[in-house]
């Protein structure tokens, strides 16, 4: 029995040939990201279904959006979900690694998002696709950045949500490659709740960095109001 589609409220998303389905996190992640600037051209790292591309498709009125997916099925998928959408002229998925891309491709990015793999404990399951969008060994963040300060352009953003724990590490890395950051979200799942999660946009322009915290959930199933305020747009029950 094949697995049915998530279903947003404009646009709906196969996931059955994908290791990692759609979660919070990047729902978050394309809904938090600012279209402030208008961007042009907007690039998915690591797209998986594809499901951070046609969130900003619906936002945005950006004519290029391009999407990155390595796996063979995770990048037919993902195809397969930007042509069902209504925004198919807009949307383009490339089957390659971010290396063999920047290589590749001289054009610069407005806005670049990621949603990485950030697994990066030492067991590995028997699933060698699910283990690949799992790992950080499949995209690590120093390889990450690097691409990221080769392809967005002069005065673009980027935004990627990673793991509250490996937040200073990640800022520390972005610095390296003159990527500083602007604004940040932490995530937690409940008031009493640690904070699991921060999404975090980055230019290269050093300014004051905004901070803010979400919470998700008053209690099981009670949702706080910024969380809906957030998502509405796209989950069917906000």
């Amino acid at each position: 029995m094949s697995e049915k589609p998530f279903l947003f409220k404009q646009f709906k998303v196969n996931q059955d040939q994908c290791a990692m389905k759609i979660g919070t996190d990047a729902v978050l992640l394309g809904a938090w990201t600012s279209l402030e600037k208008h961007p042009f051209s907007i690039l998915d790292i690591g797209s998986g279904t594809g499901v951070l591309a046609l969130m900003l498709a619906q936002r945005s009125a950006a004519e290029i959006i391009d999407a990155l997916e390595i796996d063979d099925q995770a990048y037919e998928q993902c195809v397969d979900n930007f042509e069902q959408s209504d925004w198919g002229d807009r949307l383009f998925c490339y089957h390659a690694s971010l290396e063999e891309f920047v290589d590749e491709i001289e054009d610069q990015y407005d806005l670049i998002v990621c949603n990485p793999p950030f697994y990066s404990e030492d067991y590995k399951t028997n699933n060698v696709s699910r283990d690949l969008a799992r790992f950080q060994e499949a995209l690590p963040f120093d390889h990450l950045l690097h691409g990221v300060s080769s392809l967005l352009s002069d005065t673009g953003v980027f935004t990627v949500v990673i793991p509250y724990k490996e937040e200073a590490r990640f800022i520390a890395l972005a610095s390296e490659v003159n990527l500083f950051l602007n604004k940040r979200l932490h995530v937690k799942g409940s008031p009493t709740s640690e904070i699991k999660r921060c999404l975090l946009e980055f230019s290269f322009r050093e300014s004051d960095i905004k901070t803010k915290t979400l919470i998700i959930e008053n209690q099981r199933h009670d949702y706080t109001e910024d969380y809906i305020n957030l998502t509405k747009d796209f989950y069917l029950k906000m």
